[in-house]
């Protein structure tokens, strides 16, 4: 159902039929338009964005708009997560960031993907290692957003069009999200085309609240951050002294900095093993493919050796041929004389 009272509305306090806080987080390749997304979602200037393939964003940041049914959205933007050039300390500290910035929970996931990049092995990569570390149940909260609706607007193309020869791990990945994709043209000025393709984001993202029971996703590496907020709330809720609230809020930060230590160390391992496990299927699927080039290889040589053969043949058949000609007009000529 399409979400009315949204086209006339300055501020961009969007529609929609749930109450309390929806919390999106954008992932995707540098240079991809994570950031002009969030902004064009938030319908404000609030992440920085330039179109550059180095990463401008260089740490998770949240900002939030509130819709006019009385929901909060909370948009997470996060720097280039699974480029291949991130150490592995930063990405460990960087999720555990995202993670503690989603403690309520993410209602949905936006890999970002660009019209204008082709859909690389990198991106293919990045998929598996969110699957990976977050497990298969992450792609029930997948949306996949393609930028540059601009670029298909000049080349008359539809979203459709693009998609039609797309990759094939493209293709899967769609087939996982039950084909959950939309278009943003995050140069667009019209408030109607930006109301219309933030009406649709939000359209799939109450699709996916509505089929996971109204549940965010949430595993262990969640559990500490959403333990520590009801801890907060309890110490605002509990009828304590100014005194005690600042000595039970300093115990909570020592034990804070204790936890996040210990979810960070926990993140890392997890990255570990994930980057093991796909360095060993890429190495194994590099190894069949090194096989397979040189069994064509081998085919490739074996049939050159038969062609040739055959050539070969073929010639000498030809010169036999010839050679009776001659033979045959010799003969006539003495039988005519």
């Amino acid at each position: 159902m399409a979400r009315s009272g949204i086209d006339e509305v300055d501020d961009w306090e969007l529609a929609g039929p749930t109450t309390g806080v929806t919390t999106l987080v954008l992932v995707g390749r540098t240079g991809n338009g994570k950031s002009a997304t969030g902004n064009s979602i938030l319908g404000r200037r609030a992440f920085k964005s330039r179109s550059r393939s180095s990463a401008v964003t260089l740490t998770s940041e949240l900002q939030q708009v509130q819709m006019n049914d009385g929901r909060i959205l909370n948009v997470i933007d996060t720097p280039g997560l699974f480029d291949p050039a991130v150490h592995p300390d930063f990405l460990g500290k960087e999720i555990v960031k995202c993670i503690d910035l989603a403690k309520h929970g993410v209602h949905g996931v936006l890999f970002v993907l660009s019209v204008r990049n082709r859909f690389t092995a990198e991106e293919a990569a990045a998929l598996e290692s969110l699957q990976m570390l977050f497990g298969d149940k992450i792609l029930d909260y997948m949306v996949v957003i393609f930028t540059g609706g601009d670029e298909l607007e000049e080349n008359q193309e539809t979203l459709e069009d693009y998609l039609h020869d797309s990759p094939l791990e493209l293709q899967e990945l769609l087939r996982q999200c039950d084909n959950r994709k939309v278009l943003f043209n995050n140069k667009a000025t019209s408030k109607t085309v930006l109301a219309k393709q933030v009406n649709e984001l939000l359209e799939q993202t109450d699709i996916i609240i509505s089929q996971n029971g109204g549940h965010p996703y949430s595993n262990e590496l969640f559990r500490e951050a959403q333990e520590r907020l009801s801890r907060q709330e309890d110490i605002d809720s509990g009828g304590y002294s100014k005194e005690e609230i600042q000595h039970l809020k300093k115990q909570m930060e020592n034990a804070y900095a204790a936890q996040l230590k210990q979810l960070t160390e926990m993140v890392e391992e997890k990255l570990r093993i994930t980057t093991e496990k796909l360095e060993q299927r890429l190495s194994s699927e590099q190894a069949a493919r090194e096989q397979a080039e040189k069994r064509a290889q081998k085919e490739q040589e074996e049939a050159g050796v038969k062609i040739c053969m055959l050539l070969e043949k073929l010639q000498k058949a030809e010169e036999e041929t010839e050679n009776l000609k001659k033979q045959m007009g010799s003969g006539n000529k003495c039988v005519i004389l």
